[in-house]
């Protein structure tokens, strides 16, 4: 009778000891759990280290590689700006090339250094890697600044000095071949480097955690400010060496800016986040478009879920009806199909899924946008030619010192920054508490570039009516070198473009990257560019008609040799009155991307 109490107490302690045992199993699943969830949290989806292991959140990425690779844009702009920003009096003073000529040159340089920004985009996402490009491409351009560096130092490679226009020799078929080559390495590197380089600072940042999305959305103002400063630098302290110590010297300090640059960037290798090379984008989208011809004669299916899809759920884009003729690359017909071993796979050729039908639709629908920005280039490339000559005709002294025509683009590099400065500081937390929004979108900050640089080229013709007044009273009553009127009369114009430039190029690179797949973010950087290029290629075509054009019996036109012989002022009036009729056509197609994003977010919401 006894041990029956004592039976059921040791039941019970048992019974106690397992709830216990049951309680700390659970505890330890569920801190097992928590920590599985910390590791993968801690993890960055979509990245790898330098090792190809899964990204560390803790030990990869942010600002601090971030701040390495706006370094060698820094440089980058220091050394391509450096150039192009004074070069054409290099042509003209040295080489003894025409005023229109020379503006060719300078526009053609960079211009081809912005469209190789193309095959620089398609290298680094097909084959090499961002940080691979970059590397690769700052070496090549090293070359061309070095190459630079030397072909203005040996005399042989320039014509011999003149006193006189008559006395003027032109320089040499080989001599310009060799300062071609060097231009040319430089456009290479430029195009390679640029595509990569905001593509992979922006690779430092998380775009699924909240945190490092809100730095990202300050990345794109401060990436363009902080190349200003290279702008600025460039356009200052490397000018006046270029123009009072030596041309030499001048492209060997860009020379040795981007050396320097390439050692910095390597040292971040361990801390930088990299994202795999896949499939070249022009590739995937010829697939989309061959799949689409060869079956442009069949009909859709009655309901749009036939349609041929094996994407992982996480990574869809859904299907929308615009652009109907490429969804004919998602019907799935007999021959689709190709034996592979003991399996049937898709040909690619033949069948493309929905989200790779929808990848090349957000592509379409950027060109547009692009196609309407590339005339703000036009106008800038005045900034670096036409205008500098403007400069290099006007009184530039003060107490003394003679400022060089080239360093007047300082007013249009104080134009960029001020504007970066007050929409950083000032407009995005208004914005922000006003709107909700963190400052203008990217289609508003576009608009505002358009209207600024229409309101530059306005102000310009009013400016050169001015100085050609000016020139004419003077005639050849004087031998001064320069005309009696302040260069500052100039500051207008390039504020005004300059300001433009830092809300196109931040509102550009913002639409550009953030509405591109993402496995063609940097082909979308290159096509980005490619305004920009297109925008330098314009100008010449534009100048080389003009001057054709309005050349008639026996005079020089709008574009004289010398720009006091000419209409200067007549040409900066047709930039603007294209401005305007641009400016229209652009706010039609900012209206329809407009719908287009709306109509996108409730095909997400459904």
């Amino acid at each position: 009778m006894h041990a029956l109490p004592q039976i059921v107490k040791v039941s019970s302690e048992l019974e106690g000891r397992e709830r216990e045992s049951e309680s700390f199993i659970g505890r330890l699943e569920k801190e097992n759990k928590e920590t599985m969830n910390e590791k993968i949290s801690s993890k960055v989806e979509d990245a790898v280290d330098y090792k190809g292991f899964p990204a560390e959140r803790s030990k990869t990425g942010g600002w601090v590689p971030a701040a390495l690779i706006l370094g060698i844009e820094i440089c980058e702009r220091l050394s391509t700006m450096g150039i192009a920003v004074n070069l054409v009096t290099y042509l003209g003073g040295t080489m003894h090339l025409p005023s229109s000529t020379s503006a060719n040159v300078v526009t053609d340089f960079m211009g081809t250094s912005f469209l190789l920004c193309l095959l620089g985009g398609f290298l680094a996402d097909a084959f090499l890697g961002r940080f691979k490009t970059i590397v690769i491409f700052a070496s090549i351009q090293t070359l061309g600044t070095g190459t630079l560096a030397v072909s203005t130092k040996l005399p042989n490679l320039r014509p011999p000095s003149c006193h006189s226009n008559e006395d003027c020799k032109e320089a040499s078929g080989f001599q310009m071949g060799i300062l071609y080559l060097a231009l040319y390495l430089i456009a290479v590197g430029t195009g390679g480097l640029k595509s990569s380089v905001s593509g992979f600072g922006t690779d430092q940042f998380d775009e699924k955690n909240e945190a490092e999305k809100t730095q990202m959305a300050y990345f794109f103002n401060r990436f363009f400010f902080f190349i200003s400063l290279g702008t600025l630098t460039a356009v200052t302290v490397l000018v006046y060496i270029q123009d009072e110590v030596g041309r030499s010297l001048g492209y060997g300090i860009c020379s040795i800016s981007m050396f320097i640059a390439i050692l910095v960037i390597l040292s971040g290798t361990k801390r930088y986040r990299y994202k795999k090379s896949g499939e070249s984008p022009i590739v995937s989208i010829c697939k989309v478009l061959v799949a689409a011809t060869k079956k442009r004669n069949m009909d859709f299916p009655y309901d749009s879920d036939m349609l041929y899809e094996n994407t992982p759920e996480g990574s869809r884009i859904h299907h929308t009806n615009q652009f109907r003729c490429l969804n004919k690359a998602a019907i799935v017909a007999e021959g689709d199909y190709v034996k592979n071993g003991s399996s049937m796979d898709p040909n690619p050729w033949k069948l493309c899924t929905v989200t790779r039908v929808e990848e090349v639709k957000m592509m379409v629908r950027l060109l547009p946008v692009w196609a309407t920005t590339i005339l703000f280039w036009t106008a800038y490339a005045q900034m670096i030619t036409f205008s500098v000559e403007q400069a290099s005709t006007m009184e530039r002294s003060i107490e003394g010192f003679n400022i060089p025509a080239g360093s007047l683009t300082v007013f249009f590099v104080i134009g960029i920054l001020l504007t970066c400065a007050i929409y950083d500081c000032l407009i995005i937390p208004l914005w922000k508490k006003w709107k909700g929004k963190p400052g203008f979108t990217d289609l508003q900050r576009m608009a505002l570039g358009l209207i600024l640089s229409t309101l530059g080229m306005a102000v310009a013709a009013v400016v050169e009516m001015k100085r050609l007044s000016v020139a004419k009273s003077v005639g050849e009553s004087t031998t001064e070198k320069s005309l009696p009127v302040s260069v500052f009369m100039l500051i207008p114009q390039f504020f005004l473009v300059g300001s433009g430039e830092a809300l196109i190029y931040t509102g550009q690179l913002d639409f550009f990257i953030t509405r591109s797949p993402k496995s063609m973010k940097t082909m979308s950087t290159g096509l980005f560019l490619t305004t920009l290029s297109l925008g330098f290629f314009m100008s010449s075509l534009l100048v080389s008609v003009v001057k054709k054009v309005t050349k008639s019996n026996g005079g020089e036109g709008w574009l004289a040799n010398d720009i006091d012989h000419g209409r200067l002022d007549c040409f900066y009036g047709l930039l603007a009155i294209l401005g305007v009729i641009n400016l229209g056509v652009y706010l039609v197609v900012a209206a329809w991307n407009k719908k287009e994003d709306k109509a996108t977010e409730m095909v997400d919401v459904v």
